[in-house]
């Protein structure tokens, strides 16, 4: 068995876990959220085999590199990082019904890389501005804040959706978005988070830099990608800023979570397919 199987199986183990928490958030079973993480935490384990099994294959090619340098290794690097920090907060705020909103985004990344067209699978040599002890660093950093934000919006949706409920009275403990956390329960949990992705955002952008200025001579080059991860730090860092300084929470934070992880989702995906620049080589 090789990584692609392992990577395979993953994919359709994220779409079952969707599908059992959706079921969780529908019929309130105990049961079954219990089940659906059983599921998740086993797809994150066979993930991250597979993973591994990657990196061993290109030295078995005599390549030799980290499985992070292209859009299919990305992204499946990227739904492995959400489901574990999704993980990490179930286990701290013991509350599963968190993966009915989060999960669904690691499948679809799972999905997109698996099955989208024009996206390679092979293990391919490093180009030169890769060969850089700074790469793992600065994709691994960037990453773990992508996935933050990711779980961030997951988190939006869910009060969004909990507070246009109670706003209509139509929420009660029997009802099926009673089971949702209390809004000042999912107000904290996005702020963490949000906190939690805007500080490895900024390591790696930093990173970034050091790796720019060892690659290409200089530390800044107004890239777009390089300009719109400084756009999408500017979002989170005033939306922050707003939360400590003028109180901002509530239904601004949520939605201002939803637009800060499309503008992550532009930074990571758009550019790379619809503005030339340095960092094109990742829609190979």
């Amino acid at each position: 068995m090789d990584s692609s199987q392992l990577i395979g199986i993953t994919t359709f183990t994220y779409l079952f876990s969707t599908i059992l928490y959706a079921a969780f958030f529908i019929f309130k079973s105990d049961r079954l959220g219990s089940i659906a993480t059983i599921f998740t935490a086993a797809a994150f384990l066979i993930q991250t085999a597979g993973i591994g099994l990657r990196w061993l294959e290109s030295y078995q090619l005599g390549i030799g590199r980290a499985p992070l340098t292209n859009m299919y290794e990305s992204v499946v690097f990227f739904a492995w990082t959400i489901i574990l920090i999704y993980l990490i907060i179930e286990w701290k705020f013991k509350t599963k019904i968190i993966g009915t909103f989060a999960v669904p985004f690691a499948f679809l990344a799972m999905a997109y890389a698996s099955f989208a067209k024009g996206i390679t699978k092979e293990i391919v040599p490093l180009i030169p501005a890769l060969q850089s002890n700074w790469l793992i660093a600065h994709v691994v950093t960037c990453f773990i804040g992508y996935a933050a934000f990711a779980v961030a919006a997951g988190l939006g949706i869910m009060y969004l959706i909990k507070n246009t409920s109670e706003t209509r009275q139509s929420t009660d403990n029997s009802s099926l978005l009673g089971t949702l956390p209390a809004l000042q329960v999912l107000d904290d949990i996005i702020h963490k988070t949000m906190v939690f992705g805007f500080l490895w955002l900024s390591v790696g952008i930093i990173t970034g830099a050091i790796w720019a200025n060892s690659a290409w001579g200089t530390y800044w080059s107004w890239d777009p990608k390089e300009t719109w991860s400084l756009i999408t730090w500017f979002l989170y860092a005033i939306t922050l800023h707003a939360r400590y300084t003028r109180g901002w929470g509530g239904t601004r934070i949520a939605w201002l979570s939803i637009f800060g992880f499309i503008s992550v989702i532009f930074t990571y995906y758009g550019v790379n397919f619809l503005l030339s620049g340095l960092h094109s080589y990742g829609s190979s």
